[in-house]
């Protein structure tokens, strides 16, 4: 796919590689500095290096290769099933689990497993890299998860997120102590203007984000939290809580870098309730995933 850029007098004298990456949020800025080194960039039908300051005058062309779809494996795991039936199947995903492939992770996932277990009845909207995915949790987030068997199911579960009318409740343990009993942060969030790969409070380009916290026990430097999603954003809850000054305990992308507890990995946040209007019957159903064990031992460590 090719595309051309003409710098404004607003956006000139700036690296070409930080300028493509505020023109195209979906390309990192290292994977536009590989298209530099190839060649797929040319200003006025030249090659450049990454450190080119534009000007106004530019003519910026841009190829993106067509991205090739690696071939994804059905295997066989050993899966937490909550529920299923012929539309949908709920998990109850571990820590440590990936959802479905990306870079780096094209096997051991979430979609992997599923396809082993479903074999071809998998809905195929999200495409072949998310067969049946209609919605995701973090790596080190537990708990919960729905997948979706055809594209009815999928339409109807991506509809109800699309509403937020689905039921979501996780569960969270936060640095410090929060004084009141509960509360709301209502924040947009958006890609952070600097590092990519982070999500941020963004007024100008965010996306509406609200999230609802109650206060389930306190411990003497933490918190332990329910919160209620409204809306679905990418990385919500961790955003919303460190912008209050009380991030996740052993998140290291959005509170302190140095975990104070030994051998946590990853932030201690569980999805412990989902609920949703079934697909086929029109029925509310709720399903609640236990405590992983880490969580619970660590609550009465704390207690």
């Amino acid at each position: 796919m090719k595309q051309e850029f003409y710098p404004t007098d607003m956006e000139d004298h700036v690296r070409i590689d930080k300028y493509l990456a505020e023109a195209c949020p979906d390309l990192s800025r290292s994977y536009i500095q590989k298209l530099l080194k190839s060649g797929q960039v040319l200003v006025n039908g030249q090659g450049v290096k990454a450190s080119y300051i534009v000007v106004e005058e530019d003519r910026i062309e841009l190829e993106v290769p067509e991205a090739v779809e690696p071939e994804i494996d059905a295997e066989p795991m050993d899966l937490d099933i909550l529920y299923e039936d012929q539309d949908v199947i709920l998990i109850n995903k571990p820590k440590g689990m990936v959802v479905h492939p990306a870079a780096g992770h094209y096997s051991h996932t979430l979609v992997n497993g599923l396809m082993y277990h479903c074999r071809d009845q998998l809905s195929g909207i999200s495409g072949v890299m998310r067969p049946g995915i209609v919605h995701r949790i973090d790596m080190d987030t537990t708990g919960v998860i729905i997948a979706c068997k055809n594209d009815m199911a999928h339409s109807s579960i991506a509809a109800q997120l699309k509403e937020h009318s689905i039921t979501r409740r996780y569960q969270a343990i936060v640095h410090g102590v929060i004084a009141e009993d509960e509360g709301t942060v209502d924040a947009p969030i958006g890609r952070h203007p600097v590092e990519r790969k982070k999500m941020s409070i963004n007024y100008q380009n965010g996306k509406d984000a609200v999230t609802h916290y109650r206060v389930l026990n306190r411990f003497r430097q933490y918190t332990h939290v329910e919160c209620r999603l409204e809306t679905g954003r990418t990385h919500q809850i961790r955003v919303h809580m460190a912008s209050i000054r009380h991030p996740l305990l052993g998140d290291a992308v959005y509170g302190p870098a140095r975990c104070p507890i030994s051998g946590l990995c990853g932030q201690t946040l569980h999805a412990g309730v989902l609920g949703f209007i079934h697909p086929r019957t029109g029925e509310y159903m709720e399903f609640t995933a236990p405590l992983p064990e880490y969580f619970d031992k660590l609550l009465r460590t704390l207690n």
